[in-house]
């Protein structure tokens, strides 16, 4: 399982990197082009990089659906349960689970869809042909405009990313079943850099903002400074308390003072 978790990763993380890389060189290549340097403008004229943009966006699409694969894992998605977390631990647990549950359903729908529209756009053919068997009238599938790629395997992404997407809704299940314990995601910190502690006590990202599910072991947002303002609430009704019975015990005694004739002697 951690070799697909460093998988998912390196795709990522290689096709958003890439693709950032090639649209870059596209541009200052479109630039410098544009410029009247003899020598230089004619040699970048006979480079052609109009495939640059198709490719990016086939890129980005790859590392979207893997993306979204990589979320569900981290628990990065953001979803809005206002009233699922003001639910008790047991109906919270069942909505958990039915929103798990529906998650993977979706999922291995669309993957199922994707793969038979892949395999009916040209994938079936690629594979008889690669096997030496006969196509007859299968066909053959478009192509890409500028990169003339099989369009069945651009759209691979859809199963491929859409099933371990699934997959993934799957794992967090069992795991959430077995332990109460959802992925947490800390918006607020940035992988790479060492959190320093602030020079006051403040939680800036202590925010009850009900946009994220809350497992059933892990205090929800807010909580503590909620549990805190009560107890300071409690102890400071308890001191007025103290203090008015104080104050009600000094005046019947002043009281019995002056019907007595006041300090006695």
């Amino acid at each position: 399982m951690k070799y697909l978790d460093h998988l998912e990763e390196w795709i990522i993380t290689f096709l958003i990197g890439a693709a950032t890389l090639i649209i870059f060189v596209a541009v200052v290549h479109r630039y410098a082009a544009s410029a009247s340097i003899p020598g230089l403008q004619d040699w970048l004229l006979t480079i052609n990089l109009s495939w640059a943009q198709e490719l990016t966006i086939i890129m980005f699409v790859w590392m979207a659906k893997f993306g979204a694969a990589y979320g569900v894992r981290t628990g990065i998605h953001v979803g809005v349960d206002v009233l699922i977390n003001r639910l008790n631990d047991r109906m919270r647990r069942k909505f958990i689970i039915f929103g798990l549950l529906a998650g993977a359903l979706f999922t291995g729908i669309v993957g199922t869809l994707g793969a038979t529209f892949v395999w009916d756009n040209g994938a079936h053919h690629a594979f008889l042909t690669l096997i030496g068997s006969p196509v007859g009238d299968i066909p053959e599938g478009p192509t890409t405009p500028d990169l003339e790629w099989p369009t069945w395997m651009v759209y691979s992404a859809i199963p491929l990313g859409t099933s371990l997407m699934c997959f993934r809704f799957l794992q967090v299940l069992v795991s959430f079943i077995k332990t109460g314990d959802l992925p947490h995601h800390d918006h607020g910190h940035v992988d790479g850099l060492e959190d320093e502690a602030p020079s006051v006590d403040v939680d800036f990202y202590g925010l009850d903002d009900n946009l994220h599910m809350h497992d059933l072991t892990h205090t929800m947002i807010g909580d503590n400074r909620r549990n805190e303002d009560e107890r300071r609430r409690a102890a400071g009704s308890a001191d007025h308390e103290e203090r008015r019975t104080g104050d009600e015990r000094r005046s019947g005694t002043d009281r019995r003072q002056q019907d007595l004739g006041g300090e006695p002697k």
